[in-house]
């Protein structure tokens, strides 16, 4: 009996891996989905349309994006996470999804765990903007405003966990002053707040500040980096405005549910990695104050232990700030 429940057991095993390996070489046969976990319009949002419209290309097949906002990324995770683990949904997300692991104490899915990684896409530099008519006229006279009047002052941020929220707990820090936070489901809606004079502060990526502060819609005071942006060569480094060793880059990563077969994640860390050298890619993220990370960065293994040491990275930073979610 037991040999013939063995026998069974090797037959459906040797369907099954027959099965995917026939759906690993007619991958794929329809339009594959890039879920973004923040509203239209925002930083990710336009870094997944800009690489999904490039991968289509070398996929041969539409790759459209669906955005699940909320929660700081976890509802869009969850449902990634246990989406059919066959390559045609996957999930963009940054620096959050590292983080999420400290941030929240009921998480619906392991991020190290439930998602196979695909490749890094990208690490965009951040900016710390104001409304245009805010008092300060530099970064030294920012502090010193904010922790005169912190009370009043009010920093956007695009939800708990987001890179807005990150940067600006990490700006509050580094001050020594508590802002009043203001928290929203995404970053679109907190800049058109900025720019309407509804709130004061918010630290975001170059990819969704550069165009505003070119326009003069809000006013920078500095860069999360180490050296200047041509594309935004008049605004210094936090460092060189006042504020040392403040250095935050928000970078992207591409993910498919666990248990995807190996050939289907091959065929598109393959694709990004093409998506990530298009020329018309590599423009339009330089116009946006970042570029593609290098093709070895690109890949599931990269990836992977890059998730992995950002999760030891932040997890005891947040600890220690006691910052949390249900």
């Amino acid at each position: 009996m037991k040999s013939i429940l063995k026998s069974i057991s090797v037959a459906a095993l040797c369907t099954i891996s027959a099965s995917a390996a026939v759906a690993a070489d007619d991958f794929p046969n329809k339009p594959v989905t890039i879920v973004i976990p923040f509203a239209a319009g925002g930083p990710t949002d336009v870094v997944g349309r800009m690489v999904g419209q490039a991968m289509s290309v070398a996929l041969k097949k539409p790759v459209v994006v669906e955005n699940t906002a909320g929660a700081g990324g976890t509802l869009a995770g969850a449902r990634v996470a246990r989406a059919a683990p066959d390559g045609y949904t996957l999930f963009l997300h940054h620096i959050g999804h590292s983080t999420a692991p400290a941030l929240y104490r009921k998480l619906p899915y392991d991020s190290i765990t439930s998602f196979e990684p695909i490749g890094r896409v990208t690490d965009v530099p951040m900016t710390l903007i104001a409304r245009k008519d805010f008092p300060a006229k530099d970064l030294k006279e920012l502090i010193a405003y904010t922790k005169a009047n912190k009370a009043k002052v009010s920093l956007a941020n695009a939800g708990l966990g987001s890179a807005s929220h990150l940067c600006g707990m990490l700006f509050q820090s580094a001050i020594g002053a508590e802002l009043t936070t203001v928290p929203y489901k995404g970053t679109a809606p907190a800049m058109n707040d900025l720019m309407g004079g509804q709130v004061d502060l918010m630290c975001d990526q170059t990819t969704n500040t550069t165009g505003q502060i070119k326009g003069g819609r809000v006013k920078a005071y500095g860069l999360t980096t180490s050296k200047r942006l041509a594309s935004l060569a008049d605004i210094p480094t936090m460092n060189e405005a006042g504020l040392p060793k403040f250095e935050v880059s928000v970078w992207h990563g591409l993910y498919a549910p666990k248990g995807t077969p190996k050939a289907v994640i091959d065929k598109l860390s393959a694709a990004l990695q093409v998506a990530l050298k298009d020329p018309a890619v590599i423009e339009r993220f330089a116009g946006l104050g970042t570029e593609p990370v290098p093709q070895n960065q690109a890949t599931p293994e990269a990836l992977r232990t890059h998730l992995k040491s950002e999760v030891d990275k932040w997890a005891p930073i947040i600890k220690k700030a006691g910052i949390y979610a249900d």
